[in-house]
Parts: C-alpha cells; sequence; structure tokens
C-alpha cells in the first residue's frame, strides 16, 4: 500500500513575484508598469495582507477589512522603490513593511476604542485603583523595553556567544523595536517574524529567547530597584 504524500501549499508570493517587483522599479513606462503590477504583484500583496491581517488579528478598523487590505497594499505600492535587488527576500521586506504599517494604525485605533470605553462604561463595578496600577505597570514595562533593547544591541555577548544565535537575537531586536505594542505578537507570531528574517530551526530561536528571557528578569529586577538599567 501506498501512502499519498500531502499535497504543499501553492505559495501565493514567489520568486516570480520577487522578478515582477524587481522589474516593476525598474520601468519607466507607466503603462507598462501597470501591466507588470497587475499581471505578477497584485494577487501576492493581496494574499500577503490578508493573511497577516488574520494571522495577528489586526481587527481595530472601523472601516471593512477589503478597505483595510486596499489601504496597505497602497502603502506596499508606495514602498516599492524603497525595494532593491539583493536586499534580502521581497517577501520578507514587505510583510514586515505591511507589519508595521498594521501595527501602527491598529494600535491607535486601540487606544481610541479604550478611550472611548472610558466614557461609556463607567460604572460602579470599575476597580478604578487596579486600573490604574495596570496602567502604571504598562507604562513601566514600556520604559523598561526601551533601555533592554539599547542593553541587548550594546551588550549582545552577555546573552548569546554563537554566530547564528546573535543572528537571532539581532532579529528579535528588529522586531521588538518596531513591535508598536508587544501585546499583538504572541509566541507564535514572533517565531514567524524571525524565521522570516533568519533562516534558521525553531528550536534555535527558542534557545536564544530562553537566554533572553533570564536576561529580562535580572535587569527588570535592578530597573525596579533603580528606575534604570545601571549595567549599561
Amino acid at each position: 500500500m501506498t501512502v499519498k504524500k500531502k499535497s504543499k501549499k501553492k505559495n501565493y508570493f514567489t520568486l516570480e513575484a520577487q522578478d515582477a517587483i524587481i522589474a516593476y522599479n525598474k520601468e519607466e513606462d507607466p503603462i507598462v508598469k501597470n501591466k507588470i503590477y497587475n499581471t505578477g504583484i497584485k494577487y501576492p500583496f493581496e494574499k500577503m495582507v490578508e493573511n497577516i491581517i488574520h494571522t495577528f488579528k489586526f481587527y481595530y478598523f472601523d472601516y471593512p477589512f477589503k478597505e483595510v487590505q486596499h489601504e496597505v497594499v497602497s502603502f506596499l505600492i508606495e514602498k516599492m522603490p524603497k525595494y532593491t535587488e539583493g536586499k534580502g527576500k521581497a517577501f520578507s521586506y514587505f510583510s514586515i513593511v505591511a507589519k508595521n504599517y498594521l501595527i501602527h494604525h491598529n494600535n491607535n485605533n486601540y487606544k481610541m476604542l479604550k478611550v472611548r470605553d472610558s466614557i461609556t462604561k463607567i460604572d460602579t463595578s470599575r476597580n478604578i485603583s487596579g486600573e490604574v496600577q495596570r496602567e502604571r505597570h504598562l507604562e513601566d514595562t514600556y520604559l523598561f523595553m526601551e533601555e533592554f533593547i539599547k542593553y541587548c544591541e550594546k551588550n549582545p555577548k552577555s546573552i548569546v556567544t554563537k554566530e547564528r544565535d546573535l543572528n537571532i537575537l539581532y532579529a528579535l531586536m528588529e522586531i521588538f523595536k518596531r513591535r508598536g505594542d508587544l501585546e499583538n505578537f504572541n509566541k507564535k507570531a514572533i517565531y514567524i517574524l524571525v524565521r522570516e528574517m533568519v533562516d534558521v530551526k525553531t528550536q534555535y530561536i527558542t534557545k536564544v529567547i530562553n537566554s533572553l528571557k533570564q536576561k529580562y528578569l535580572v535587569l527588570y529586577k535592578e530597573f525596579l530597584q533603580y528606575g534604570t538599567i545601571k549595567s549599561r
């Protein structure tokens, strides 16, 4: 009895799409550019944005999904001239551009929603003291993360030493710097982002994250005690 192999999902963002982007950037004739876009770039961009929105649950928008998708795709088209051949995979580059755009706008909309909720849903059941404490904790965490990222970039070998692990660490720092709000990144999302930036196995990412967690806990205690990371 022969077992049929499962067919792999067709990759929507292929090397052909990358070549189309390069050709689009080199082309000067607007009619030809438009044809290149419609035949080789439009679908990959739209599908990538759709997947990112649903994967990372960027749902804090006041207008329909199709309009959000169109808005992000339009932003990617604006950024196309900044992608150059040899700069890395086009998929990685444009997925990060799309995520950053969505993180920024999603978070702004979320904050506006929180403000509206605080006005319309104030009642006696709310623990105002607890909410204030949580807000302070979030603010402290944000300030600490800014210092933590600087520490890690300045002292990477205090966390990991192998070149492979250093590359993973740098990728994580790049993600954290562009995070907007880390609550949007669950564990699975971070792993996906790192693998897009650095071609490594999951076990190596886990190893670096575990080392990073240990350093995080040590430095966070220091931050709480002194209001800053003195080890820098």
